[in-house]
């Protein structure tokens, strides 16, 4: 295909969004009483309605016909099989082959990739029993007690997420810290409170050479041994999740007690690789198991499901559809569950990261709208903070909201009135209240016309707000697993149909480049040549720092 807006199925899209774009769905719904028969589905544990979208099955339908014309289930089994799809490193990608289970094959450049997972897996796992059983000691003879993980990006985001989201399996006479910003602040936090002699510090970087990371990870060895200990000490309270076995024996890492990984992995899908240490930490090494399981439910979903019924690939091409047709540029993340309070954060990069592209694979830049801003916050919080732009701000937001049917902590009527705001608020997102309600409510208050006339105004909601509702029917490391591959899929479906790599960030290198600049200049206070702005930026803090 020579330019995905120039094709058939594109605009075709273009002239029915034309047709329906102020249909409300007030009136879809009363026109179709079985409307969420028709829009939605279930897979892999999960109950995906997707009925509050301003769609009829005529939109669905030419959105798939998109997805056929792109051959987007062609370009699942590229990725599946192991074919170098991120182009511009000339890699594979292969996160799905960390939870594909033991006796699978998987054989890409002569190598039999899922052996060589489950013999990483296999140390990682055994590493977690001795911590987790008092067997691994620190260099007082004392078992340890706290895991600090070090990392950045998808080594931090990922691991933390998870580690929240599945609490109630945490091992309770463990405690655990996550360092990611390079602030001396974060670190210094962590190091004032815990106990050198029970602490162990997991340093996660791909390369060991990550700036922030190794900056963390200094700081923190540089304390410990301030607390009393040796050099030959540092093996017993520091491993490593890398690639780079030189310069982790040169920190004072037993580099046996180095966890591999591969340049397959991108650090935004890593959670499910030896990245996922402190998780196999936290809730043992059974129920990290069950999370891969779930996953690779999802992948098998994506892969042999017909496109109508994939939820992965309906999500993806809602997302299209306001994106594209509507002009909608940002996407809220709405979890209903307290242990889910990281899963917006982790979505930034998932998505953002991914998806934030202006040129396509050809290197032509793109005549449309790709990767949204993703944001949220879990409910009821996000309800008594932005809910008011949702709701009566002039911009159109989509969103998806996230609720498990049943509570880890089944205490009164907390869980009963949590679900009661989830399902109000997609209903009032999507019915509205039109002017004539709010007046006749003002009415029976006996407010006069007035007052009427002045209020009514302010308290009309024009209502057709898409929303996405996804449920479970409890948050379990299985479920979890299920719906962070559910989103993988999605972003890479929707990237497929932009045209663009999902799984390169060059984003990131620019400011990474001007940062070592910077750092130089800061450090001997000699300016080099920058903008006007930049140097009197840096001149202000030399001066505010002599």
């Amino acid at each position: 295909m020579s330019n995905l807006s120039d094709s058939a199925p594109w605009k075709a899209l273009q002239s029915h969004h034309e047709e329906v774009c102020d249909l409300h769905m007030r009136d879809l719904f009363v026109d179709d009483p079985d409307r969420f028969g028709k829009f939605s589905v279930s897979a892999c544990g999960l109950l995906l309605d997707y009925s509050k979208n301003r769609i009829t099955t005529d939109t669905m339908s030419k959105l798939f016909a998109l997805a056929r014309e792109v051959d987007v289930a062609t370009h699942g089994k590229s990725m599946f099989a192991g074919e170098r799809i991120n182009t511009t490193e000339d890699r594979s990608v292969l996160h799905a082959a960390l939870r594909m289970p033991k006796g699978s094959e998987l054989h890409v450049d002569g190598e039999e990739i899922v052996e060589q997972v489950h013999k990483v897996a296999d140390h990682a796992a055994a590493f977690v029993n001795r911590v987790r059983n008092k067997e691994w000691t620190g260099y007082t003879g004392k078992p340890i007690n706290t895991i600090v993980n070090i990392g950045i990006g998808g080594s931090d985001l990922g691991p933390l997420m998870v580690c929240e989201a599945l609490k109630p399996w945490q091992q309770k006479d463990l405690s655990f810290h996550f360092v990611s910003n390079v602030d001396g602040s974060h670190i210094a936090q962590v190091i004032e409170s815990v106990d050198m002699a029970t602490t162990l510090f997991i340093i996660a970087s791909k390369t060991f050479t990550t700036q922030e990371t190794l900056t963390n990870a200094r700081s923190a060895r540089d304390a410990f041994l301030q607390s009393g200990a040796a050099e030959k000490d540092i093996a017993k309270h520091f491993v490593a999740v890398s690639t780079n076995a030189d310069a982790v024996a040169e920190f004072g890492i037993d580099v046996d007690n180095m966890f591999r990984f591969w340049d397959w992995v991108g650090g935004r899908y890593s959670l499910w690789s030896s990245i996922g240490l402190s998780i196999r930490l936290s809730v043992g090494n059974e129920n990290f198991d069950a999370m891969l399981s779930g996953a690779h439910q999802m992948d098998r979903h994506f892969a042999e499901t017909d496109y109508e019924n994939n939820i992965p690939v309906i999500l993806a091409l809602l997302g299209v559809w306001y994106g594209n047709f509507f002009n909608v540029r940002s996407h809220v993340i709405e979890p209903y569950d307290q242990y889910l309070h990281r899963f917006p954060a982790y979505l930034q990069q998932l998505d953002m990261e991914s998806n934030g592209k202006r040129v396509k694979m050809n290197g032509t830049v793109v005549d449309y709208a790709t990767g949204p801003v993703i944001w949220g916050e879990p409910g009821t919080n996000g309800q008594h903070a932005f809910f008011q732009l949702m709701h009566q701000g002039t911009d159109l937001i989509t969103a998806d909201f996230i609720a498990p049917v049943k509570s880890q902590n089944p205490i009164g009527e907390h869980h009963s009135i949590l679900l009661a705001n989830f399902l109000a608020q997609t209903e009032a997102l999507m019915t509205g209240k039109p002017q004539s309600d709010v007046e006749a409510e003002l009415r029976e208050r006996s407010v006069d016309e007035k007052q009427i006339a002045s209020l009514a105004p302010h308290k009309v909601f024009e209502g057709n707000r898409p929303t996405n509702t996804i449920m479970m029917d409890e948050l379990t490391p299985t479920a979890l697993g299920s719906l962070i591959a559910m989103y993988e899929h999605k972003v890479f479906v929707q990237g497929k149909i932009w045209g663009i790599n999902s799984f390169d960030q060059w984003g990131v290198e620019l400011g990474k480049q001007l940062a070592a600049t910077l750092l130089g200049e800061l450090q001997s206070q000699k300016i080099g040549e920058h903008d006007s702005s930049t140097i009197g930026l840096l001149a202000h803090c030399f001066r505010v720092r002599a």
